[in-house]
């Protein structure tokens, strides 16, 4: 028998309208990726052809990237839709087509390949959940009656099937079926059951996205980090702190541009990272950065955050001097970190202390800085 050529209708023209967001449900995001993309994504390794059914206009950014056929519009129901991929499918003729809701952001490894198996010796199976609760009919929000659960199940897809026998049924169906397994049953074929998962959600109702956020992205750690920096004030040079220049007779000496908050700043992420200080990124004995703005050295500081996976969850910066003043710059100080970093505001803070005239800041021979930050990172 010859490899079975599968391929899979991506189902994404719904409203959503129980979801009651701006846009359609298929289109929130999860971890700032649409959860449509998550369920093309999990499609993607099982199967030889993808076609998404839905606005073109729409799903083309949000599948950009992955390989997959044109999309086709939908139709006014479930059933329209699904017809209409099927028809985009035809000039491919694969054996095998899985029919799954671009709400469906899940697909539990396993479930695939049982639907596959099962479709040796059937036309159709389906994943499902038994039905472990207690079922009442109910009217007028009273109980009209108890229902038995014994043999009752919770469909779920992606529903798999051999893909001819799909098409003919739906081409000669009338309409109202609410899921194609249906189709099947109408026709007198038998229709496989095949475990379902209790995280094989169908975001229907905006809490399922808490749970969907759980289960699909990292449980992500915090780190902390501290940073401690000094600069010497000399004549002749800016005064640059924490990314704004402060009108000052004096600036800090130092290879870049001596900002002693965004070094500090610096060393306290590059701390939480365990990725060493700026010195080992910058050296110091390279005439690259000599002068140079150290807007760049948080920037690339910011990158590694992100290249682990990482999230910041707050910046916290002393300036320690007796002059300049901070406290008129601090608010300037905290947008420039924030931009920098490509945060929000409120996760940053800037704040100064003297040391009551004491040692070489109290004598204004020099500024301190120290940071603290809490990265969240993958576990």
């Amino acid at each position: 028998m010859h490899a079975m050529h599968i391929a899979a209708l991506l189902v994404a023209a719904g409203s959503g309208q129980r979801f009651g967001g701006a846009e359609p449900k298929q289109y929130a995001r999860i971890g700032g990726v649409p959860v449509l993309r998550w369920a093309a994504e999990a499609l993607m390794p099982h199967v030889h052809l993808l076609q998404a059914v839905g606005d073109p206009a729409q799903l083309r950014p949000v599948l950009a990237g992955l390989d997959h056929l044109p999309p086709v519009p939908g139709g006014a129901e479930r059933q329209d839709s699904v017809r209409a991929g099927l028809e985009a499918l035809v000039p491919h003729a694969p054996d095998l087509v899985l029919v799954h809701d671009a709400a469906r952001p899940l697909i539990p490894p396993g479930t695939v390949a049982a639907l596959v198996a099962a479709l040796d010796r059937l036309h159709g199976a389906i994943p499902a959940v038994p039905v472990a609760d207690t079922l009442k009919r109910g009217k007028d929000g009273l109980i009209g009656q108890t229902v038995p659960r014994q043999g009752l199940y919770r469909a779920q897809t992606p529903q798999a099937f051999r893909f001819g026998t799909l098409l003919d049924l739906h081409r000669t169906a009338s309409p109202g079926a609410t899921d194609d397994a249906a189709l099947l049953e109408q026709a007198g074929l038998p229709v496989g059951l095949v475990p379902g998962s209790e995280d094989n959600i169908k975001l229907t109702y905006p809490e399922d996205l808490v749970r969907l956020e759980r289960l699909l992205l990292p449980t992500l750690v915090p780190r902390v980090g501290t940073g401690f920096d000094v600069h010497v004030l000399e004549a002749g040079r800016p005064l640059v702190l924490c990314g704004i220049t402060v009108p000052h007779p004096r600036g800090l000496a130092g290879h870049s541009d001596a900002d002693v908050g965004l070094h500090a700043l610096c060393d306290a992420i590059y701390g939480a990272l365990a990725e060493g200080d700026i010195g080992r990124h910058f050296p110091p004995t390279e005439a690259t950065w000599k002068d140079a703005d150290s807007a760049r050295f948080l920037t690339h500081a910011a990158g590694r955050i992100a290249a682990r996976g990482g999230r910041l969850a707050n910046a916290d910066v002393t300036l320690i001097c007796e002059r300049p003043k901070i406290a008129p710059h601090a608010a300037a100080m905290e947008a420039r970190i924030a931009e920098l970093m490509g945060v929000a505001a409120g996760l940053v803070s800037v704040k100064a202390t003297t040391t009551e005239r004491l040692g070489f800041t109290g004598r204004e021979e020099g500024v301190a800085a120290q940071a603290v930050v809490t990265i969240l990172v993958p576990g």
